[in-house]
């Protein structure tokens, strides 16, 4: 789309040319009102009116005010007036110009080739001879300016519409990420701090019947502040962003140690040879996925040993997280649909691996340990 004030320039340039041809028409005359005076004389009311009232060419005929235009262009360069040569000239680079900026790349090629055509069937011009090569050479290179601004217009919309794609999806990862958040927040931190709360109303309530059971309870809440702390640093850090450093493989290792140092349960990190996805954003959702598969072992499976694991096989990318903990309330080997079918399994973990469009297995022995298992193609 045209800025306004390039459309008001070429009106002004339309106004200028108009009020030339009429000066050489009368100059030509000497002063004496001729047909075609009046005729200019018309041109330049329309100029004028067009310049102030948009809608009279934008939204109602585009197309008639260029073949006008090049109407008043074939008039001046067939009226025979003094400078006729310069004047049609400049005409014609003024309709090729509008034609080029305001109409698409054919209608351009169709005003070159009527101008060409003019100049070889009326060849009483003025000096036609001398303005075919011009005529030629600036109706080719109009055509291919005209053909590259629809070009870029077109890749401009597409960016345009890719643009307003991924807003949206951003928008839709945030959503997403928001009620991850709250979900596990409602089932972490806050679920331990209503529970400290009901222990500290039951010590409350021993203190006026048995200080020794009180002080006793006292100490168990004091170890279960000093576990939920580091409960909610575990659930704080999962919350950072990935700090993606090197290679995906040299990042899990990372995270594994990080995740034995602060959780104290032992942690093996397994890697074999394979290409790094291409994509950026896809490491940082599969090392998400494994912090948050790390994170629920701290908290819900009471596991002495964890392992991770990392390979490739013929296209597909695959991480493996296994425990010996509790496992989940559910017993078998199960797909991510049927997960999804079941409403069972890790919400979050299974939203990231859609996105991705890969797949999970979640295989849990309640009171054995689970494996959570991610294919995802490269």
């Amino acid at each position: 789309m045209l800025p306004t004030s390039w459309r008001r320039l070429l009106s002004l340039i339309r106004i200028l040319l108009a009020m030339s041809c009429l000066a050489t028409q009368l100059i030509s005359s000497s002063l004496v009102l001729t047909d075609l005076a009046i005729l200019f004389a018309v041109y330049i009311i329309y100029a004028c009116v067009a310049l102030f009232w948009r809608s009279l060419e934008d939204s109602g005929y585009p197309t008639l005010a260029l073949i006008v235009d090049f109407v008043f262009f074939f008039i001046a360069a067939i009226s025979g007036a003094t400078y006729g040569y310069w004047i049609s000239s400049v005409f014609y680079a003024y309709v090729l110009l509008e034609a080029v900026m305001l109409h698409p790349w054919w209608k351009t090629v169709v005003v070159a080739v009527a101008a060409i055509a003019l100049l070889y069937m009326i060849p009483t011009l003025h000096s036609a001879e001398m303005l075919r090569p011009a005529f030629i050479a600036a109706g080719i290179l109009g055509s291919v300016l005209a053909i590259q601004r629809e070009y870029l217009e077109e890749r401009l919309s597409n960016s345009s519409r890719q643009t307003v794609l991924y807003r949206y999806d951003a928008e839709k990862a945030r959503e997403s990420e928001r009620q991850r958040i709250a979900a596990d927040f409602h089932d972490g931190p806050l679920q331990s701090f209503i529970s400290f709360q009901m222990r500290l109303e039951i010590i409350r309530k021993l203190l006026t019947r048995d200080l020794t059971a009180a002080t006793e309870e006292l100490l168990q809440l004091q170890d279960l502040c000093k576990s939920q702390v580091n409960e909610l640093r575990a659930f704080v850090r999962s919350m950072r962003p990935v700090d993606v450093e090197g290679s995906l493989n040299a990042t899990l290792r990372r995270v594994v140690e990080q995740f034995q140092k602060d959780s104290g349960i032992p942690a093996t990190f397994v890697s074999a040879e394979f290409l790094e996805p291409a994509e950026p954003e896809v490491s940082l959702e599969l090392l998400q996925i494994v912090r948050e598969a790390l994170y629920n072992v701290q908290k819900h499976s009471s596991a002495t040993r964890v392992a991770v694991s990392i390979a490739k096989s013929d296209t597909v990318l695959e991480i493996l997280v296994e425990d010996n903990g509790n496992g989940f309330p559910f017993s078998g080997r199960y797909t991510l649909d049927e997960l999804e079918l079941l409403r069972l399994g890790p919400m979050s973990i299974k939203r990231r691996v859609r996105t991705l469009g890969g797949d999970m297995v979640l295989d849990s022995k309640p009171g054995q340990g689970a494996g959570l298992k991610i294919r995802l193609a490269t």
